[in-house]
């Protein structure tokens, strides 16, 4: 893959759209919709995750984008937790959870891989640009760790 021109190529961005309707999925069929308190909370976690992701991509700067992934980080793990609440009140089923769960965890690593990758990186952000250079990362050299 070549040059990531916007936030919609990245997959941690599409990671976190996928969990965002993972959860809207959940309010249409469970009963989740009627706990408003939860799921006005999760519905702002997951979107966090996304939200952060795109905002730190358009700062046009490494560190700002590197702050605000720590941010996306957080709000995924405040999802996760919030996903136990939903299997203790029985919104969801074991299976259901172990599989949001699983999807969470690998976006929260793959997360975490793209901000070590940014701190390994010479590029330090489209404001920092001088001829010649790429705006943005490449994503060839990008492998991340999901250990």
């Amino acid at each position: 893959m070549g040059t990531i021109n916007r936030f919609e190529d990245l997959e941690i961005w599409q990671l976190a759209m996928s969990q965002s309707s993972d959860f809207d999925l959940l309010v249409e069929t469970t009963l989740l919709a009627k706990d408003f308190e939860l799921r006005n909370q999760m519905n702002a976690s997951s979107g966090s995750v996304m939200d952060c992701i795109a905002e730190g991509f358009e700062r046009s700067g490494n560190n700002e984008f590197k702050n605000l992934l720590v941010i996306a980080k957080g709000s995924n793990g405040e999802f996760r937790s919030q996903l136990y609440r939903c299997l203790s009140r029985n919104y969801i089923t074991k299976e259901k959870f172990d599989e949001l769960y699983s999807k969470n965890e690998i976006l929260g690593k793959k997360i975490m891989a793209f901000i070590k990758y940014l701190q390994k990186t010479e590029f330090k952000g489209q404001r920092y640009k001088t001829e010649g250079t790429s705006i943005q990362p490449q994503t060839s050299n990008f492998k991340p760790e999901t250990k």
